[in-house]
């Protein structure tokens, strides 16, 4: 098993004729999430062959255009598809109103039901989960009210040690679904099997969080400590730190220090300021914070497994 993140769009405001806003189609557990929504997001996703129908809920960061414009596009394409089912979307106080009131003046009339998980506090809260996924916001500090999201598969299924079941007879087939979630078996003269003695870890939980515009913020890091991948948002190189705290964005250099703090597995920047035209410069300042960084690539997938 794998977590797979495709980078959509990862510029800031102004698009060029290569680049795009930012937006990430994330596959953990076999959930697909869509994380932000440029400009041009539904043109992005065909390009990357993704099927729309796979997408359910959708994660804003906040209501700054090149996160956002894109959202009600992709709506009306899902309804020119066909869609049927319900879309769900996560994000700051006001996106129902943002979209609804597009819809109406548009006179487009969804044939889905779309339901709005509105966020407004300050604190990390759970915002879904099901039985294999669990997702948190991560309060940002930008220039408007804005949340990272946190990712976490739940504690998958243990294995199953066959060498020391067969040592007990009692332990029959109907038993091993019971030891997989963890259970300790209890013998029939009520002795009990510890579960660590019939069984092995399952698969590691992967991790994924997503940090998108935000000034430098060290107290996030308990909340993203040890994930498996940080996107973390490095508009400017670190000589241009006044001009970053006051825009509301972090340096490169300031991204790399997070990774470090946090003991993440590996760093992928974005959200680059168009004054660099060559990215590497970025990378090269994170690095000299954390080595395991890279760079995004557009329509490319990163890869992280078990």
């Amino acid at each position: 098993m794998s977590l797979e993140l495709t980078i959509l769009g990862f510029n800031s405001a102004v698009p060029t004729a290569y680049t795009h806003p930012t937006s990430q189609l994330l596959n953990i557990a076999e959930r697909y999430f869509l994380i932000d929504c440029g400009e041009g997001t539904q043109v992005q996703l065909r390009k990357a062959k993704a099927k729309f129908n796979r997408i359910n809920h959708i994660f804003i960061s906040h209501l700054h255009g090149d996160h956002v414009f894109g959202l009600v596009g992709l709506i009306s394409t899902l309804q020119l598809l066909g869609r049927d089912t319900p879309l769900y979307i996560h994000g700051p106080k006001g996106i129902e109103e943002f979209i609804m009131t597009q819809l109406r003046l548009t006179e487009s009339n969804c044939s889905f039901e779309i339901n709005f998980n509105e966020l407004s506090g300050k604190k990390s809260v759970l915002v879904f989960e099901d039985e294999k996924v669990e997702v948190f916001s991560i309060p940002l500090n930008h220039r408007i009210y804005t949340n990272g999201y946190l990712f976490r598969e739940k504690p998958k299924q243990r294995k199953l040690n066959m060498d020391a079941i067969e040592q007990y007879p009692e332990i029959e087939i109907c038993d091993y679904q019971n030891l997989k979630n963890g259970r300790d078996f209890v013998m029939e003269d009520g002795s009990i099997i510890e579960n660590e003695d019939l069984t092995f870890d399952g698969p590691r939980p992967l991790s994924y969080a997503y940090c998108s515009d935000t000034r430098y913020k060290p107290d996030i890091v308990p909340l993203i400590k040890g994930v498996d991948l940080l996107y973390h948002e490095s508009t400017f190189l670190h000589e241009a730190k006044e001009l970053a705290t006051y825009t509301g964005h972090t340096t490169a250099k300031e991204a790399g220090m997070i990774a470090k703090q946090a003991e993440v597995r590996k760093l992928v920047l974005g959200h680059f300021s168009n004054r660099y035209h060559d990215y590497s410069v970025l990378l090269e300042e994170a690095k000299q914070e954390f080595e395991n960084t890279v760079l995004p690539k557009l329509i490319g997938t990163i890869k992280i497994k078990e």
